[in-house]
């Protein structure tokens, strides 16, 4: 292991998805403690090319409305010098081409280190239909659902279909985005069409879901350990961006009030999951809890959010680490 302050880290910010926000709000937090805990640290937005900021505070901010930004500058920022000697790439994007193995092969290409899952871990998970099924087959309890094309849509066929096999309500969400982003909880047939044109704004490949009533809980992975089960408590019925990223709009409670054998249960879905996409280093996993106390994987989060309000610090903390430490040791297992 490195000496701290010798350790050269390239903190990625922002992105070109449409959690660029959230991803600031991650990386602002990942930035104080690792300047805090002594690292050596370049911040570069992917999303801006060879043209970055002087002043690393200007990642974290609202973008101008001349800022331009677009996943076609990933490769050009990636061959900046800043990258040559770096002993570590810490990621602090969200959603697509951060999430989905985008960066990931880049850096792979580079010969680099990053923090969060391979490559081919971080592809499975952003896509949910599938991995849905790779969880299935690995003993993973998921809610049933069937994926929709935009190319071959017909909402004749597919309202049929969930009129069908689900009924109502039914979750209609992007395939390959984080955030609720494009996700309506539809509670009635005449919704349903706007459900599909809100997700298809953001996804050709939208996933249809049955959806399970009942609590939200999260558990945290941290080098192959699971973390405490914590609960979700949101103001609205469904636990939407607003609850997801507004200070006070949700209560978390860890460890949640279940039963221990059911927190293990739990726990041990947790980790079939994380292993079953071949996750390493730290991640998320999300369920939800119906009323019979059945737990339904909903996704493995390969970048958890570490803004204020997030999850995994939250775990962490009850365990007794701090926000700093946590990122220290997200360094420490990625080196």
């Amino acid at each position: 292991m490195k000496i701290k302050n010798k350790t050269k880290i390239v903190l990625l910010s922002g992105g070109a998805s449409s959690e660029r926000e959230v991803s600031k709000s991650s990386s602002a937090g990942i930035y104080k403690a690792l300047v805090d805990l002594g690292y050596n640290v370049t911040v570069i937005d992917p999303a801006l090319g060879k043209v970055q900021y002087d002043d690393s505070e200007k990642y974290f901010l609202p973008d101008e409305q001349d800022t331009k930004v677009s996943f076609l500058n990933y490769i050009p920022a990636i061959s900046l010098q800043v990258f040559d000697d770096a002993d570590l790439v810490f990621l602090g994007l969200h959603g697509r081409w951060g999430e989905d193995g985008t960066i990931q092969s880049l850096l792979q290409l580079r010969g680099l280190k990053y923090t969060g899952p391979a490559v081919l871990a971080c592809a499975l998970a952003m896509n949910k239909g599938q991995a849905k099924i790779i969880f299935k087959n690995n003993g993973v309890i998921v809610p049933e659902g069937f994926n929709v094309f935009k190319e071959s849509f017909e909402y004749k066929i597919d309202k049929d279909w969930i009129i069908n096999d689900f009924g109502f309500p039914v979750i209609v969400k992007p395939n390959d985005e984080g955030s609720t982003f494009g996700l309506t909880l539809v509670e009635k047939e005449e919704d349903l069409e706007q459900a599909f044109e809100f997700a298809f704004k953001y996804s050709n490949n939208v996933l249809i879901e049955e959806y399970i009533p009942g609590r939200e809980l999260t558990v945290g992975v941290l080098d192959g350990t699971a973390l405490p089960v914590l609960e979700i408590r949101p103001k609205h019925g469904l636990y939407d961006y607003e609850c997801k990223y507004t200070t006070g709009m949700s209560e978390y409670i860890v460890p949640a009030p279940i039963d221990d054998d059911l927190a293990a249960f739990i726990q041990e879905q947790t980790l079939l999951a994380y292993h079953s996409l071949g996750c390493k280093g730290y991640s998320r996993v999300d369920f939800r809890l119906a009323p019979d106390n059945k737990p339904f994987c909903l996704e493995v989060n390969t970048l958890p959010g570490m803004t204020a309000t997030s999850l995994l610090p939250k775990m962490a903390k009850h365990k007794g680490m701090s926000y700093e430490e946590l990122v220290d040791t997200i360094v420490r297992i990625s080196l």
